[in-house]
């Protein structure tokens, strides 16, 4: 029997015996009450969010973390089924970037030179990196549990992945706080943010997801 073929089996014989794709919708499930409990424990909503979170530079965020965390945990439950197709997750993945993208472009065409440094750094970007990745702490622990019950052949991307979509999952519970509204800044140090997780998360998969 063929090394593909056999993949082929236990990937079928996994997924009827784990019920793979609820075991990850369950770990996300989860991980969000996790992180929303991280979330206000050490953070707030900004005072003023009834009012921005009707303004498209608030939507915007959303707009970004929200489908990046369906598309990572989509991914997370094809990555965890060995020869399993990754559907239309990836070309999701491709669009949330597409949409981050064109929003940095929009507002660098819109300010002048002069304003870009100001918008980038913003006036939160430290606390951006601490509290995205201390936010995705629940999630990532709930996804590489819930992978654990899976069969990642490639254990780093997996972890990766989960990363991602705690970071994701972090991010949209964090730009309720953030004061700092601008596409470029998100792109930017929210990117960096979930950069930190998604490395904690490969190590993380190298060493829990090992079969």
């Amino acid at each position: 029997m063929g090394t593909d073929r056999l993949i082929e089996i236990l990937a079928k014989d996994a997924g009827v015996r784990t019920r793979f794709g609820g075991t990850i919708l369950k770990a996300a499930a989860f991980g969000v009450i996790a992180a929303a409990a991280f979330y206000l424990a050490m953070l707030h909503p900004r005072p003023d969010l009834e009012t921005v979170v009707r303004t498209t530079r608030v939507l915007f965020k959303f707009i970004v973390t929200v489908p990046l965390a369906v598309a990572t945990i989509g991914l997370l439950d094809r990555i965890g089924r060995p020869a399993a197709p990754l559907g239309i997750w990836p070309w999701l993945l491709g669009g949330v970037g597409a949409v981050l993208a064109v929003g940095v472009g929009i507002e660098l065409a819109m300010l002048p030179p002069a304003e870009w440094a100001t918008r980038l750094v913003g006036t939160n970007a430290r606390y951006c990196l601490l509290f995205i990745p201390l936010i995705a702490i629940g999630p990532l622990v709930c996804f590489i549990a819930a992978l654990r019950q899976g069969m990642p052949t490639r254990p780093g991307l997996a972890g990766a992945a989960a990363g991602v979509a705690s970071a994701a999952i972090a991010a949209a519970l964090y730009a309720t706080h953030c004061p700092d509204d601008s596409p470029l800044f998100v792109a930017t140090w929210y990117t960096l943010a979930t950069g930190i997780v998604a490395t904690c998360g490969y190590f993380a998969g190298r060493r829990f997801l090992r079969t």
